[in-house]
């Protein structure tokens, strides 16, 4: 089982790579994955009270996979983007990678996600405001983008309070 010792921090150079699709012959290890996402996100909420979605790629498994639990589990295998709105809107935003270092970023206001699920199912979800920023934030690390190459200037870096 994977911990928060085993998350990849800011510098780490993994973090800059894109990401493999998950191939259906590797879907018997998207549990154990998804196990480990968990965990660790359980971890930085207990550690520093933030965490509703974490990447694979941040604990060094470089698969397009994403785990979010909010109000309920969530696991997006191999995810797209499309529709992202023309609204944009700024905000601080906060990465388990740098969990104390706050990045002032725009993001779209509203996507289109398509995705497969832990059953290999495909799925489409319409999502707005804070689920949008959030999977922007987790579909950039996919391909290797962290939100401090999304600041919008050269001050929108804040330590957290």
């Amino acid at each position: 089982m994977k911990t928060l010792a085993n998350l990849l921090l800011l510098g780490d150079p993994r973090l800059y790579e894109t990401c493999e699709p998950v191939l259906k012959t590797e879907l018997p290890l998207v549990a154990g994955w998804v196990a480990d996402l968990d965990n660790v996100m359980n971890e930085i909420r207990l550690k520093y009270n933030f965490g509703r979605a974490i990447a694979a790629p941040q604990l060094g498994i470089m698969k397009r996979l994403i785990y979010m639990n909010i109000d309920r589990p969530v696991v997006f295998i191999n995810p797209e983007l499309s529709d992202l709105s023309r609204d944009m809107f700024e905000l601080w935003d906060d990465c388990m990678s740098f969990p104390n270092l706050l990045v002032k970023v725009k993001r779209h206001r509203s996507l289109t996600v398509k995705y497969l699920d832990e059953n290999w199912q495909p799925q489409v979800w319409e999502m707005e405001d804070a689920f949008s920023e959030l999977l922007q934030h987790e579909y950039d690390h996919l391909n290797g983008i962290l939100c401090t190459m999304r600041a919008v200037d050269e001050k929108a870096f804040k330590w957290r309070s």
